[in-house]
Order: C-alpha cells, then structure tokens, then sequence
C-alpha cells in the first residue's frame, strides 16, 4: 500500500527533525562534559568512588558471559572463600548492556564513559518527545529536553560516578505512556507498549527508581480516579490497558528484581537502621540551592550553606524550569492540557514529600520542637523532630525500609517540572505570535506579522536555552582520575597459583579500587565493594582482621586461604616495625612495590 505523498513528507521531516535533535544534544553534552570527550579510553571525571566499581562491572560481565561463560552474578573471587552476590549492589543490567559493546572497542573505562555520555544524550531526547507529542511543537519541546538532561542532580551522580542512577532516559517515557494509559477511553496499544517497557528498563537500570516508581505510580492512579475521572472505575478499555502494561514489563522486572528477591529471602538484604537514613531525608531548600559544582556561584554556595550531602541533596529544580512550570500551572486550561498539568503538578508534589524522608530538614539539619512537659511521660527526648510520612512508610510499609537514601524520590520532581516547564514554555511562545482579525487586516499585515512573531519566537528559544545551560552549567571538569592497576597488581598476574589476596588496613579491602584491581591480578581477593550491605563473612572476619599483624589475624589468613599480604605503606607511619612484626610471625617478605609491600604466607 502506498503512502501519501505528504504523509511521506511530514515522516520524513519528523525524522529528520529528531535526527538533528540527537545531534544537538550529543553535541551539547560533548559541551556540558567538557573536555571528557578527550580522554574517554583512560580517565574518569572526578576522583576514584563509585565510577571505578561500574568499570569494573562492565569489565567481569564482559569476561564473565563471552570469555568465561559462567554466571556473572555469583563473583566466586570476591570475599573469597565465601563468595560474593553482586545483588549486595545495584546491578543496573540495562546501562551495563549499553556499555559493553564500547568495551569491545576499546575497554571498560572507555564503555563507562560512553555509557555515561549516553544517559544525557538518551535522557534529553526521551523528554523532548515526549513534551512534542504534547505540544506538537519542536522548539518547547528542546527546552525540556535541555533541562531533564542537564539538572544539576544528573551532573552530581555523574560525577559521582552513580551509573545507575545517571541512567535517568527511561522515566520521561514511561511517564509519557503511563499517563497515557491513565487516561485510556479507547483501546491502544502504542501507550500500553511504552510504558511496559520503559516500566521494565527502569527495573534494569535501578531498584531505587524501579520501587519510588511503583509509588508514584500508585499515587497518581488513585488520585485520576477518585478526584479526575470517576468514570475510568467503569472503563474495561482502562483496566485492560493497564493490565496489559503490566503483563509487558513483567519479564524485564521479574528478571531485574530476581537477584535481589532471591538475596532478600537468605537474610542478605536487611532493614535499614532509621538513626542512620535520617540524614538523607532531602530539605525544601535543596529543590532552590543551585549546585556547588556551577562554574560561576557553585564555590559561593557551598561556603555559605550545609552541603555535606551535596550528591544525594543536589535537586536544584532551576529557575527557567521553575518559571515556566508555574506559567503552565497557572495558564493550564490554555495549554489544552488542564488535568494533565496537575496530575504532572500532584506527583511532583508526593514525590517532594517523600524526598523528604522521615522527618521535616532545613538546608541540611533537622528541625525539632521541644517536647511539652506532659508528653514527659511517654517520650524522654526533650527535642522531638517534626516526623512526616516517610517515617512511617519506613516503619510498616513493605520493602520501604530497604531505602537509604530517601532523597532520590526529587529525581521524580525534576521528571514533572521539566515536561512542565516544556508546556509552559509551548503556552509562553504560542502568546508571542499572536493573531490579527483577517477581516480587518490587509494580507500585507498578516505576513508582517507573521514574520516579527516567528523572529520573536526564535529570539525566545535561543534566549531560554541560553539561560537553562547558564543555570546549570558546570564549568570545564578540572578533576580526572586515571584508571590504571599498580605494579603490585601486574606482578600478582604474572604469579603461579590462585592463591587469595588479602589488603591491610582490613579497611581498604571494601574500597571500589581495590575490587577493579581484581580484573588486572585475576587472584581470589578477601574483600570487595561491600559499604552498603557487608556479607556475613566479612562481618565476622572484620574486627580479627583490624588487628593485624597479631597471632588471631595471622592463623585466619590460613583458613581463608590466603597466599598474598598488601600492606599499604601509607597507612603505616612505622612501616619499618610493621615489616619486621610481620615477618617474626611467619610472613616471608617479598618485596616493595610502589606503595605496597607484598609479603607471601608459606
């Protein structure tokens, strides 16, 4: 069957539009990044964290399945003997899948890096059509997408090295198809399919966003149907609908929450300790503090107010996004998508509450009252935090307690604002062209007209984009990390044996460094990446092992079978009286390498 010739035209330059939009964004990530472009196969922005483990992940996944085509999920070299389950960590399968075919071409930093480039590119094409299929218009559209791919919150887990929190481009989607399917009066597929998917993406990029989802999620739901449209209880094309959602993500979140099901039935994934997640309740002020890291004010904002939690806290919403959402809220019924706007406007708001944990903050530290002398009975604080909702989701709501950090619900708000901020910015450029009565105006008029409003409008689009990459540039990035093993670690591989390695201090055994050295050496290694749920064989081990050099440490060193001692001479202003303790137990010096000496357990 053959296709209109302007149907073909209008296809072909919607292709073409997005094809430039894609350029434009790579571009301006290239930009926002700069000069990581330039050292992409060695380096890492910022310093060594989180970063070095996800290259190390896509490193062994990479091994794991086309070399060794084993299981990658059981890591047999970490906390050796015992065994290490990467569902300890966020797996983050879908960022992990678009890195690995980069490693191929030139290893896993450069695959990390390109995947991390990717998740500006993908997260601001992914609003931008989801604000045009709104709007049908482009320009609103590209400054959406500009502010959902460059929020400071992406650029705080970037250069944090959070690669699965980074991987921020499914949400627009799903929430495009989510609401879409919310609202369903006749039966559809295309909605259905993109919120499944996209619905199953996130469970494979990050449980955090997965679970805060399912609550948003959940919310919005209830709210549509007890306050906007009653009638949808009725609706067997809406509960279809949403059941067919269901039915296509459930594969992608069977296979993405699985590993962590399974570690959660062993006891491996416990409740959180409240006194500790406390401190990632987000405050009100972090969604208007612009970010530490601006080129321009960042310095002068860190100086001048509490950021010790700048990574978790950085939700800057933005002061064009902020504008523009208002202008969409207040002039909602104009943008012909009145209810659209304040579900968009209700979930931001449930998800603001959330981010903000257990108890009420303010610019970092908790706000308490004093207690009145008759609850003196029943509280014996004399200071009382003002609690919120979190606090008991925390308590009695299934799996909440599993959260650390609360304030990841804002990525939620800035997901709303931005398409907000697209429908503002449509409604604002829409007003600037404006329209003559053709029966009082001359043809000549009309196209004058026409011509100033358009020079106008592309003034206006220039100007807000201008001023949304003014907000929240970050300057050139200063800080690089070589990715590179030590002389310890190429000697290690070049040693006979899979005798284990073992580090001291105990303590930097759980640093991300020390597990991706275990892709140069290849032997069994004691320790891991282990700060966000230790193994059982680590707790037991840690505080023996703490005391090293003394006889305890020495005969468990035996039974884990460990082959190799690093000491970090660093760590150890007497490394002189270290060295000869070590050896009167036993330990036969090897030799100096670099900041390690190495001795061997016959």
């Amino acid at each position: 069957m053959s296709v209109p010739a302007k149907s073909s035209f209008s296809l072909l330059f919607s292709r073409t539009i997005i094809l430039w939009v894609i350029v434009y964004f790579i571009f301006m990530t290239v930009l926002m990044t700069w000069p990581l472009v330039t050292r992409m196969g060695e380096s890492l922005v910022g310093q060594v964290g989180d970063n070095i483990y996800f290259v190390w992940m896509i490193g062994w996944l990479k091994k794991a399945v086309f070399e060794l085509h084993v299981n990658p999920f059981n890591v047999w070299f970490l906390n050796y003997p015992e065994g290490w389950n990467l569902a300890y960590t966020e797996i983050t399968p879908a960022m992990i899948l678009i890195a690995i075919p980069f490693a191929f071409l030139n290893g896993p930093t450069f695959a990390y890096n390109m995947a991390m480039m990717l998740t500006f590119v993908l997260s601001g094409l992914g609003m931008f059509l989801w604000v045009r299929a709104l709007t049908g218009r482009t320009a609103p559209a590209l400054i959406a997408g500009t502010i959902f791919a460059f929020i400071p919150y992406h650029f705080a887990h970037f250069l944090i090295g959070h690669l699965n929190l980074s991987g921020t481009q499914w949400l627009p989607l799903y929430f495009w198809g989510f609401l879409d399917v919310l609202r369903l009066k006749h039966p559809s597929w295309k909605p259905v399919i993109l919120a499944g998917v996209s619905l199953g993406l996130i469970g494979l990029t990050s449980q955090y966003y997965l679970y805060m989802g399912f609550l948003v999620s959940g919310f919005l739901t209830l709210t549509y149907l007890i306050f906007f449209d009653r009638s949808q209880w009725r609706n067997r094309n809406f509960w279809k609908g949403m059941g067919e959602m269901a039915i296509v993500s459930l594969p992608l979140i069977i296979l993405a929450i699985a590993p962590y099901v399974s570690l959660n039935q062993q006891g491996g994934l416990p409740d959180r300790n409240l006194s500790i997640v406390r401190m990632y309740s987000a405050s009100p002020t972090d969604f208007v503090i612009p970010s530490t890291d601006h080129f321009l004010w960042g310095r002068w904002i860190g100086n001048h107010f509490n950021r010790e939690m700048w990574v978790e806290g950085t939700l800057y919403v933005g002061a064009v996004s902020g504008i523009l959402g208002l202008l969409a809220l207040i002039y909602r019924k104009k943008t012909g998508q009145g209810r659209l706007v304040w579900l968009m406007f209700l979930g931001g708001a449930f998800a603001f509450l959330l981010a903000m944990g257990t108890d009420l903050h303010w610019l970092g530290e908790p706000i308490t009252i004093h207690r009145p002398d008759f609850l003196s009975a029943w509280i014996r604080r004399e200071e009382i935090p003002i609690l919120l909702p979190g606090y008991f989701l925390f308590l009695y709501f299934p799996f909440y307690a599993k959260l650390r950090a609360f304030m990841r619900f804002g990525i939620f708000v800035l997901v709303f604002s931005s398409a907000l901020a697209g429908l503002g910015a449509a409604w604002l450029l829409e007003r600037l062209t404006g329209t003559l009565n053709p029966s009082i105006a001359s043809f000549t008029q009309r196209h004058f007209k026409v011509i100033a409003g358009e020079r106008w409008r592309a003034i206006l689009v220039v100007s807000l984009l201008g001023l949304v990459i003014l907000d929240f540039y970050p300057g050139p990035y200063q800080e690089f990390t070589q990715v590179k093993g030590r002389p310890v670690d190429t000697w290690l591989a070049v040693q006979p044996g899979k005798g284990a390695v073992i580090q001291f201090p105990f303590i930097e055994g759980e640093d991300q460094d020390q597990t991706f050295y275990t892709l140069i050496h290849g032997k069994p290694f004691i320790g891991g990446f282990f700060n966000a749920f230790p193994p059982p064989q680590y707790l037991r081990i840690r505080p023996i092992m703490e005391n090293f050099p003394d006889m305890r440490s020495i005969a468990l060193l035996g039974e884990l079978g460990v082959q190799y001692v690093l000491v970090d001479r660093k760590a150890y202003p007497e490394i002189r009286f270290m060295k000869e303790k070590c050896q009167a137990m036993g330990l036969v010096f090897v030799g100096d390498f670099g900041d390690e000496i190495v001795f061997e357990r016959k």
